[in-house]
């Protein structure tokens, strides 16, 4: 019995590990998945999520006739792909990569800057709370009808798969803000009052 409280206890001081690890694996997400988002196999998978959207389908030149011109990964037909340069999909997919990694980057510099971290973990919340919208507004999310029984919701297809794990990075998001935004306070106390505005003190003097 004691071995096993001498376990639980351990599990119990790994909490800051846990942290460590969360924000570290937040951060490589980001920035591996952002800078991916320059290869066109990349940039053509998030097609469909965009071009359903209501909020972010004006992006593009065409989005109602995508399902004719998305490419297997790892394929690249001609045709496809000029569709996808006159759609517009490559500019935005390389802008959507580039604002990634930027919020990897912001969320990585909490040893140095944690207010600047607790920003960055907040975009990253709103943009996985964006993502996870995904699965109200594209078809592709869920198994199609092609004659089987095993159709529509809750049966996610390979994109729906992808969608639903933002559910963690959610969570991540709002973890390593909080912390950041404590480790920010406990700066800022540390540091102590700010010095008196000497225009305001001579003001009150006069």
């Amino acid at each position: 019995m004691r071995s096993v409280s001498r376990l639980f206890a351990l599990a119990a001081r790994a909490d800051r590990l846990g942290l460590a690890l969360t924000r570290a694996g937040l951060v490589l997400v980001l920035v591996w998945i952002g800078g991916l988002k320059a290869f066109r196999y990349e940039a053509e998978g998030v097609v469909p999520f965009v071009a359903n959207s209501p909020a972010m389908r004006f992006w593009y030149a065409d989005p109602g006739h995508y399902k004719g011109h998305l490419n297997p990964e790892g394929a690249a037909v001609p045709a496809n792909r000029a569709w996808h340069e006159a759609n517009g999909t490559y500019p935005f997919a390389h802008a959507l990569g580039a604002v990634i990694v930027l919020y990897g980057v912001l969320t990585a510099l909490h040893p140095v800057l944690p207010g600047v971290a607790a920003v960055g973990s907040f975009l990253v919340a709103g943009m996985s709370a964006v993502t996870l919208s995904f699965l109200v507004t594209t078809p592709e999310c869920w198994v199609p009808d092609l004659g089987g029984v095993e159709h529509g919701f809750p049966l996610l297809a390979g994109p729906g798969r992808l969608v639903v794990k933002d559910a963690i990075m959610l969570g991540a998001a709002v973890v390593t803000m909080a912390d950041s935004a404590k480790a920010y306070l406990r700066k800022r106390d540390a540091a102590g009052p700010a010095a008196p505005d000497r225009s305001r003190t001579l003001a009150g003097a006069v």
